[in-house]
């Protein structure tokens, strides 16, 4: 038995852009969306903390700078050399800088009249920290 082989590409829109662009607005899209996924849950900003609008915006644009921030951290440390990653990636998520970069174990050790900050010997992520922290001094 014979089966026709019928393949059919038309895409209707009203939209006055051409197909390309339309498709990759829509891509676009989706890439918004994981970034509002990562400010809710990465950030726990899934519900607002007060009934009043105005905490509510102030929380939000204190979560918007923090994530800012951690995305800023992310980008610059992937040109790092020292990173203890299993694969390259194209950005890093926001709980990935945490947990590596922003909880790293150290101790506040005051000495001579000096505060330092003391990290481990054996932390694989420590040499990517000091790079990271020595670039913005």
């Amino acid at each position: 038995m014979l089966v026709p082989q019928i393949e059919v590409e038309t895409y209707w829109t009203t939209l006055p852009d051409p197909v390309d662009k339309i498709i990759e607005l829509y891509h676009g899209h989706g890439t918004s969306e994981q970034f509002h996924s990562e400010i809710k849950t990465d950030l726990d900003l899934e519900r607002l903390l007060s009934g009043k609008f105005a905490a509510n915006d102030l929380v939000l644009h204190l979560g918007v700078l923090a994530y800012n921030m951690l995305r800023i951290i992310g980008q610059l440390t992937m040109t790092a050399l020292n990173v203890p990653l299993r694969k390259k990636a194209q950005r890093r998520r926001i709980r990935t800088v945490i947990q590596n970069l922003i909880t790293l174990a150290s101790r506040l050790v005051r000495h001579a009249r000096q505060i330092k900050l003391r990290f481990g010997c054996h932390n694989p992520w420590y040499l990517t920290f000091k790079e990271f922290y020595g670039g913005l001094t």
